[in-house]
């Protein structure tokens, strides 16, 4: 069934913005912008993170990155620095044939990164980069087993409005045509509104379409 759902999703080019209807307005990784726009990637969440102003855990972690994964690096305690640049990037989506980058953090070399035209999305920009040291302290095993539950294997939603979620445990038939029938809904919507010349107030709070 997760396949169906994120083929449905790339068929369909359903947008971050139904699929976060679909999960109850739900899901989105809060603060997140597109660094290159026009962008639309939905697949698997392969999850890493980033701990202590270093990057080390995100290099050794991302050796295992399978094609068409959607990378999700989230950052833990890196006060602001940036948690990779061009040459991780260019691993990633050039060799190891991610789908595409998310970082909960800064990157840096944004220049390099938006003249290659690559799909990422992040938080922003700083061009002080983590260090490349192996921390004797690691993120908590409690923490990691937490996130590496909720985010890896989950389907990430990426386009110019930012990135939505799906959970696992959403990974179903009920959610499938729930996902389908937001796209109706706002096919419905958007008919009457530009073909029959209703009121937004009609149309999506009355819903004078279903008398």
């Amino acid at each position: 069934m997760k396949e169906k759902i994120i083929e449905y999703i790339k068929r369909n080019r359903v947008s971050s913005t139904q699929v976060a209807d679909t999960l109850d307005k739900t899901g989105a990784i809060s603060g997140l912008r597109a660094l290159n726009s026009k962008k639309f990637k939905v697949g698997n969440v392969f999850w890493v993170y980033a701990y202590g102003e270093t990057n080390w855990d995100v290099h050794e972690q991302i050796v295992n990155v399978k094609e068409g994964d959607i990378v999700f690096v989230e950052v833990f305690d890196c006060n602001e620095r940036a948690i990779f640049g061009d040459i991780v990037a260019k691993y990633l989506l050039l060799y190891k044939g991610a789908e595409a980058i998310v970082v909960n953090g800064n990157l840096r070399d944004v220049h390099r990164l938006i003249k290659e035209d690559w799909p990422i999305w992040c938080k922003g920009t700083n061009p002080i980069g983590c260090f490349n040291t192996k921390l004797e302290k690691t993120l908590d095993s409690r923490i990691q087993e937490e996130h590496r539950n909720r985010y890896d294997g989950a389907i990430a939603v990426c386009d110019d409005t930012g990135v939505v979620i799906i959970p696992k445990e959403k990974h179903n038939k009920e959610f499938l045509e729930r996902l389908e029938f937001i796209e109706k809904q706002e096919d419905i919507w958007s008919e009457c509104i530009d073909r029959y010349k209703w009121s937004t107030y009609d149309t999506i709070c009355l819903k004078k379409y279903l008398q």
